[in-house]
């Protein structure tokens, strides 16, 4: 009997020393195509989450409650009644802050541009770092990249380079694809993947990704236990935000970051000092002119 409750044990642990990194819910919105098969879309849902969730997306070891708590939502428009879908596509990735059970929001990004894909309900879903296989598994592969990048990059300055690297390798063997959202010309308001990798791999733009680490690590872990320390860095951490604004005031990773975390900031700084609550306003308003959210840092007074 302790044998078997030894080898219980032995088999759980080894489950939670070697999870997968992700912990992806997966939603899928079909409800513009009518008269189809619901088990279809049920099998496809699951491969889409058996996809994300069992693969292993690095070399490194997660436990259970590491994994990065993410969700990617799939809206179908069309259904050609064969194997061809188009709709739209949004990611979204979370962490959780140090001893606490809040969970800041790190990327939240929904396609401009139509998602069109093919697949047929049995065919195993096929990918390779090396080469493009299909479209579906190319583009969950690219996101799954990049939340892991910005995950990574949250915990320490740039450790995220190696995913966010593989996600622009992603893109580049995708080149050939009819998806347009893959190429530099492919849509005319440089709004889609390509800009969205390019601009978080440039070196223009590397100061957003020192600014995930400075604000979440340095910044909102400590926040529960020197709540004045963790606000103070987080608001100097906006001078990274107004390098990149002055260097590329179109930067598409920047503009995804402010939409991102527009709501959190006012949370931080309604109750915080004047001068602080100022300082933060006055680079918000410079690098994101636009976003009547801003605003209210301002209406709370001390």
């Amino acid at each position: 009997m302790k044998k078997i409750i030894l080898l219980i044990f032995i088999i759980t642990s080894s489950l939670q020393i070697f999870s997968q990194e992700l912990n992806c819910r997966i939603s899928l919105n079909r409800s513009q195509i009518q008269g189809t098969n619901e088990d279809m879309f049920r099998t496809m849902q699951q491969d889409l989450y058996e996809f994300m969730n069992n693969r292993k997306w690095t070399n490194h070891v997660f436990s259970n409650n590491e994994r990065i708590e993410c969700q990617i939502q799939l809206t179908l428009s069309s259904y050609n009644g064969i194997d061809k879908y188009k709709g739209s596509i949004s990611v979204q990735s979370t962490r959780t802050i140090f001893n606490t059970n809040y969970k800041s929001t790190l990327f939240n990004y929904i396609e401009d541009n139509e998602f069109e894909f093919t697949y047929t309900e049995g065919q195993a879903l096929e990918f390779n770092e090396n080469t493009h296989i299909t479209n579906l598994t190319s583009v969950l592969a690219f996101y799954a990249y990049i939340i892991i990048g910005l995950d990574y990059d949250s915990y320490g300055m740039m450790a995220g380079t190696e995913f966010l690297q593989k996600a622009k390798q992603i893109l580049n063997n995708a080149q050939s694809d009819t998806d347009q959202s893959w190429q530099a010309f492919g849509t005319n308001n440089k709004k889609n993947r390509f800009y969205l990798i390019e601009h978080m791999t440039d070196t223009d733009n590397s100061s957003i990704r020192k600014f995930y680490y400075r604000y979440h690590r340095l910044g909102l872990d400590i926040m529960h236990e020197k709540t004045v320390q963790g606000r103070t860095e987080i608001a100097n951490s906006f001078q990274l935000l107004k390098k990149v604004y002055n260097r590329q005031a179109d930067s598409y990773f920047l503009r995804i970051l402010l939409s991102t975390k527009v709501d959190e900031i006012v949370k931080i700084f309604s109750e915080a000092p004047m001068q602080q609550k100022t300082l933060v306003y006055n680079i918000l308003k410079e690098i994101d002119s636009t976003n009547p959210k801003i605003d209210k840092i301002m209406e709370r007074q001390n």
